[in-house]
């Protein structure tokens, strides 16, 4: 509700609950104070930082309508269905199709209505028995905010245990080894739910702040209120979602399928057509994006929004500075080391993630194991060890700075806030309107968490004692302790900054040096601590949209391990079902155009390549400053810290070195046109539009975003299955100037 400040100055604390518009007034100085010195541009304030979020984008309304129903957890079950079956389809699939979060709150909010609208009211029949039957059914009651947070998140949920089905996957392709249903009902448990501990014993620091925002999420939290918080007051904003979802959903058929040159336009590439091959090469390794792998994307600019996404209109300008340096960096490193030929990256392609031998051939990791699933030495010795490209090297050593950056960091910065919010949440006083409405909810008991480790905790230590993971209880418990070291850091950068930092290479690196020869262990062990992190972020995360939305506690704690489970089983038997029916086209490195195992032979040879870690990443190796990034980037924060001792206007820079450098290298591999793209609409959105037009901002930045997620999805989702060759069949646009046989940018 629109709160009075002082005698008649009225300030919105939140953006549309539900009433009538209010004029703002600027505020005297006395309400400024009162208000926690709100900045305002025209009478309407500019959003800054968590605590503006919570009182002028994030409604506190709570109707109290009910949560966990018949109905929601009848859609949260066919939407985890949908969900995490085509997801596991598309493992195996030549083009990977994921069904996000946004796409499936559309589906579910137009299945919920249909659900009130097409089926009977209770009131319409005389006897009472058929009217209580009908109520529990949901037939023709109200379809709440609540209901539908809870099915779109059961939904969401579905894929949490994919990790560990990958592993058994990759077990029976390139094992040959056909694992007990108990050991894969145990595996799958504990890997899929090992890491929700977390997320509750932290709580106090990752959920409850209102600086907590989970930047990433709010176009979705924004939408759910705007669909269902009196919509006939909302109906002039849901008029310009609609056309927004529409023109997106149009305009995706352009750079998706008919005009493939919108996805990268590069003037340069155009420039150099007529030139000598030598120098389009140049061009082509400098300027060209729009391809996988294809180049450094610079001064490349892409209309593709399914690419861009509502993200860069919803992460904070402090968030978007540094990934900003990081970009610069990316451009003039990666270049540098290919043109410095730096691990000689001139014998190898610019930008791929393949193995290769010192003589630049493509490395076969089959050719070094024997028949017992682990590296014969002999065989690795007489072969050669692999090479990688300088791309990779770069993309793994930033990665390891970034990780070694996040602790220090979190602990220099953020020590003192983590105290405090803990202190907060101890004696219930945390500020946050937020925290403070949800304080009529019971809350979920550490019990209940403690018990789902400890059955998650002997599920896995059965697996590794009596499974052939290869991996050894100590190797277990090592990986859950990596993974609960690195997770409550990864937790709170995402909570600020709405960004994380990639963890996989950390976790296979450790894997490999502790169990050299065995990739087998590898692919356990960073399954288990991957996903330690993994699903105490996505836990978080909910926990928050629960928060935002009033959902209780204990049903989105119950509902998320719901989720979780049934996802993973479902996960499970379509992947026994595809490796057991087409196991021969998937070994083969080529695949057709129906079936690909490129993704499982990806996990394989990383496998491989990490249980090789002492030779390729030792004292001796070749690689050593990849490891050597761990160390480094623990320094760096530090020396961030000396620099603002010695020159304190530093610290009114919102600089980070975590995400400086996991950006620097965070794009070694795909396609980078989007990345000039995705500047600007940072840009636009969060140094223009934030500061200059405020309202316009408040009302429409995460509400138009979502919408532009949703029509783009839609439309690749359909498009996918019609004519790009998700169905087996692929109907390829006929071949013109706007969408060229080679790259689309027109680059060599």
């Amino acid at each position: 509700m629109a709160e009075e400040v002082k005698e008649g100055a009225v300030v919105a604390t939140a953006v549309d609950r539900g009433d009538k518009p209010v004029e703002s007034k600027e505020p005297d100085a006395d309400q400024n104070q009162l208000l926690d010195d709100v900045e305002y541009v025209k009478g309407h304030p500019v959003i800054r930082n968590g605590a503006d979020v919570s009182r002028f984008i994030i409604s506190d309304r709570d109707d109290g309508d009910p949560a966990l129903t018949f109905r929601s957890l009848v859609l949260g079950t066919l939407f985890t269905a949908l969900s995490s079956v085509i997801t596991i389809l598309y493992v195996f699939k030549p083009w990977q199709v994921q069904v996000s979060a946004v796409f499936l709150q559309l589906l579910v909010f137009v299945f919920g209505k249909a659900w009130e609208l097409f089926t009977p009211r209770p009131e319409r029949f005389s006897s009472p028995w058929l009217q209580t039957v009908l109520r529990v059914l949901n037939f023709g009651q109200h379809f709440g905010i609540k209901e539908h947070v809870v099915a779109a998140l059961i939904a969401s949920s579905g894929n949490n245990g994919l990790a560990g089905v990958e592993v058994h996957a990759a077990e029976r392709l390139f094992y040959d080894m056909h694992v007990s249903a108990s050991t894969a009902v145990l595996s799958t448990f504990s890997i899929a739910l090992c890491g929700f501990i977390l997320a509750g014993l932290l709580r106090p620091l990752i959920v409850y702040p209102g600086e907590m925002v989970y930047w990433s999420t709010l176009p979705q939290v924004v939408l759910y209120q705007n669909l269902h918080f009196d919509p006939r007051a909302n109906k002039r904003r849901l008029i310009k979602f609609g056309w927004a979802l529409a023109i997106a959903a149009v305009w995706e058929l352009f750079p998706a399928y008919m005009v493939t040159w919108f996805s990268g336009i590069s003037i340069f590439c155009l420039a150099s057509l007529g030139a000598p091959e030598n120098t389009r090469k140049i061009f082509t390794t400098i300027f060209g994006g729009a391809s996988s792998n294809e180049g450094l994307g610079l001064l490349n600019f892409s209309l593709d929004w399914q690419y861009i996404q509502s993200l860069y209109l919803s992460l904070p300008l402090k968030q978007q500075l540094n990934t900003w340096i990081g970009y610069v960096i990316f451009y003039i490193v990666m270049a540098a080391l290919y043109y410095g030929n730096a691990w000689d990256a001139k014998k190898f392609p610019f930008m791929s993630t393949s193995l290769f031998l010192p003589n630049g051939e493509q490395f076969e990791p089959t050719s070094v194991m024997n028949d017992k699933g682990t590296i014969d030495f002999a065989k690795l010795y007489e072969i050669g060890l692999p090479s990688l490209t300088s791309s990779t090297v770069w993309g793994y050593l930033t990665q390891n700075l970034a990780i070694g950056a996040l602790i220090t960091h979190v602990l220099i910065f953020f020590w003192k806030d983590m105290v405090l919010a803990w202190k907060q949440a101890r004696s219930r006083t945390q500020p946050d309107l937020h925290y403070q409405g949800m304080l009529k909810y019971k809350e979920v008991p550490m019990w209940w968490y403690l018990a789902l480790f400890v059955l998650a905790f002997f599920a896995g230590l059965i697996v590794t004692i009596k499974g052939q993971t290869t991996l050894p209880a100590w190797g277990y418990i090592v990986s859950l302790l990596l993974g609960a070291f690195i997770a409550p850091f990864s937790c709170i950068l995402y909570g600020l900054y709405g960004t994380g930092v990639a963890t996989n290479q950390l976790s296979k690196m450790i894997a490999g040096a502790l169990h050299p020869g065995r990739p087998l262990a590898g692919l356990y062990f960073a399954a288990w601590s991957h996903q330690v992190i993994l699903l105490s972020v996505n836990l978080a995360n909910w926990l928050k949209v629960g928060q935002y939305t009033k959902v209780p506690h204990r049903i989105m704690f119950a509902t998320q391990i719901y989720g979780t489970l049934l996802g993973a089983a479902l996960n499970y038997v379509v992947m026994i079902t595809i490796v057991t029916n087409q196991r021969e086209i998937l070994l083969d490195p080529i695949g057709n155009n129906v079936w690909s195992g490129s993704t499982v032979q990806s996990l394989n040879s990383q496998a491989i390549t990490w249980s090789l870690a002492k030779d390729v990443y030792g004292v001796h190796g070749r690689y050593i400053i990849v490891p050597l990034g761990l160390v480094i980037g623990l320094a760096l924060p530090v020396l961030h810290w000396g620099l603002i001792k010695v020159f304190p206007r530093i610290k009114k820079w919102p600089l980070n070195t975590v995400i400086i450098t996991s950006y620097a290298g965070q794009i070694y591999f795909g396609n980078t046109s989007w990345i000039g793209s995705s500047i600007v609409v940072g840009i636009f959105s969060q140094v223009w539009l934030r500061r200059r037009l405020p309202r316009i901002y408040n009302e429409y930045n995460y509400l138009i975003g979502a919408a532009l997620d949703g029509g783009a999805q839609l439309i690749i989702f359909i498009l996918s299955f019609a004519v790009l060759g998700a169905s087996g069949t692929e109907r390829p646009f006929p071949t013109w100037w706007g969408n060229p046989d080679g790259n689309p940018d027109h680059c060599l």
